[in-house]
């Protein structure tokens, strides 16, 4: 918890930079650079978890001592505001980016690391790490939950200086939890450069691109397969898809030394090198796929708020909620479904399927992204109600005398889109990506937010673009009620329900990844595939 709560930095950043006159445009772009730094850096390092709490503690002493800070910003007059001095603009600087190096290293490598601590191998670990993904992103959902309500209701309203000591406190609980655990932790070791193995089966199998292997093992050729070095990592089989890489494997004359190890890594590859390089190709189209679901979740923390806005907010005659706080809504959902899906419904649809998991990865992740649609198809709708209740009230701020509690359902749909669309990725990534490299797995996870993010970003744009005209305000206009907010929101609907389609094209012809230790529900998707084929 306390490594994980600076996650949503951003939501206490800006209103803190806006209070210290330090939000110029070129302080603005300089804290969302900051925040894409883990997504788009290269996540190799496991051991940066300081360097987070050197990013804490240096945010925190820019609001503890007046050296590091300017004076409170009273009125918006430019000359009561005046703007960092150079130390106190590098000292901002530094924490921020301490704070996203560390993010860099814990966040894609936190959760292979704890799975790492499961012997796949046995039936045992395989369930162990399916309830370790669902309990990790609970833990994560209830430390945003604290950190959009507790944390930054003391930010607001008592003080930044023991807003920022709150993280600050709980990071160092955790560095020492942590570094205490040490010897007590399962490690598996890298075998090697990962990118340098997938570029020598590539080449390799360049190389003996001429060769020609027969349809089924009649014992012409024989491949390269010795037993893998470290006993944590899965002996992975040699499928029979994408067997043209399979001849980087064959053992051809003078490939081997009088040691029995390749004479050019360039030349001959192990079949667990090879087999690993055809993980990585399946998983490249679910990714894909992954990447266009995520765009309705974007839309939670901007129209959604533009939204709440305009409605009534008020909870009792004095309390009024605030709008950027909506997203609780989901967190609570998910804080609420994930221990019944993982202690209920999970041995209920075991018993059904006979699967382990009680579904498989894959339907996990197309069951979230079906809640995703019909919470933009909901969303698109309450929209219609609010703009049509808005406009007959004829209120000239256009406000719509409408509760913000009608944004519910949407937020509770999207709730459950990221409960199993989300664990489900993690969980997908983490098992079918090769053992000594999913910390890359989560790294690409990370990635699909940052692609999702510019996705939606560009449809904004296109349709600011295109949707007006003749006089006409576009879709997004500026004032809700001049625009088609709703007609976004399905057309969002729609691209989710294409994407639905390559998502099971995809997955129709997945074949998981299969070791020596595997159970044999994992063979293929096609054994518990989604839901139609086995009605039928």
């Amino acid at each position: 918890m306390g490594a994980t709560l600076p996650e949503r930095r951003h939501e206490l950043d800006v209103p803190y930079l806006s209070e210290r006159p330090y939000q110029s445009d070129d302080t603005k772009s300089l804290q969302l650079q900051s925040e894409r730094l883990p997504e788009i850096a290269p996540n190799t390092q496991s051991d940066l978890p300081e360097r987070r709490a050197e990013g804490l503690v240096t945010l925190t002493l820019t609001a503890s001592l007046p050296q590091l800070h300017p004076a409170t910003c009273i009125s918006k007059d430019s000359v009561s505001c005046s703007g960092p001095n150079k130390l106190q603009f590098g000292t901002l600087f530094l924490g921020l980016v301490f704070l996203s190096i560390g993010t860099g290293g814990i966040r894609p490598c936190s959760i292979p690391f704890g799975a790492d601590q499961f012997d796949q191998r046995t039936e045992e670990g395989v369930n162990g790490v399916a309830s370790f993904f669902n309990w990790y992103y609970l833990t994560f959902t209830v430390v945003l939950l604290i950190t959009q309500t507790v944390v930054v209701y003391i930010q607001d309203q008592v003080s930044w200086i023991i807003g920022f000591s709150i993280p600050t406190g709980l990071m160092a609980c955790a560095l020492v939890i942590f570094f205490a655990g040490m010897k007590l932790y399962i490690y598996v070791k890298p075998e090697g450069s990962i990118f340098s193995s997938i570029a020598q089966v590539i080449v390799a199998a360049r190389k003996k691109r001429k060769m020609k292997l027969s349809a089924e093992d009649d014992g012409t050729v024989t491949y390269y397969d010795p037993p893998v070095k470290d006993s944590v990592l899965h002996k992975l089989h040699r499928s029979n898809q994408f067997r043209f890489l399979d001849k980087a494997a064959v053992i051809k004359e003078g490939d081997l030394t009088s040691e029995g190890v390749p004479a050019n890594k360039w030349r001959l590859c192990s079949i667990q090198e090879v087999e690993e390089v055809k993980c990585l190709i399946r998983i490249v189209p679910v990714w894909s796929a992954g990447i266009i679901s995520l765009m309705a979740m974007s839309q939670q923390g901007t129209f959604t708020v533009s939204q709440a806005l305009k409605m009534d907010r008020h909870m009792g005659p004095k309390f009024e909620a605030p709008a950027g706080s909506l997203s609780v809504i989901s967190l609570l959902t998910i804080g609420i479904f994930l221990p019944i899906y993982d202690r209920v419904l999970v041995p209920f649809l075991r018993r059904i399927t006979g699967h382990k998991s009680g579904i498989t990865r894959l339907q996990r992740i197309g069951t979230g992204i079906v809640f995703a649609i019909l919470s933009m198809i909901v969303a698109g709708l309450v929209e219609r109600v609010r703009r049509t209740r808005s406009i007959k009230s004829g209120d000239p701020t256009g406000m719509t005398p409408m509760s913000v509690f009608w944004l519910s359902p949407q937020l509770i749909l999207m709730g459950l889109c990221e409960a199993l669309n989300i664990i489900g990725q993690i969980e997908f990534f983490n098992s079918q990506f090769p053992d000594h490299m999913r910390s890359i797995a989560n790294a690409l996870f990370s990635l699909s937010f940052a692609g999702s993010s510019y996705l939606s970003s560009f449809l904004v744009t296109v349709v600011h673009k295109f949707s007006g005209g003749h006089d006409r305000p576009d879709w997004l206009d500026k004032n809700l009620n001049a625009g088609k907010l709703d007609y976004f929101y399905y057309l969002i609907a729609i691209l989710g329900v294409v994407n639905l389609v390559y998502f099971w094209y995809c997955a129709r012809g997945y074949r998981y990844k299969v070791g020596l230790g595997d159970f044999k529900e994992e063979k293929s998707y096609s054994d518990v595939e989604m839901t139609s084929k086995s009605n039928n």
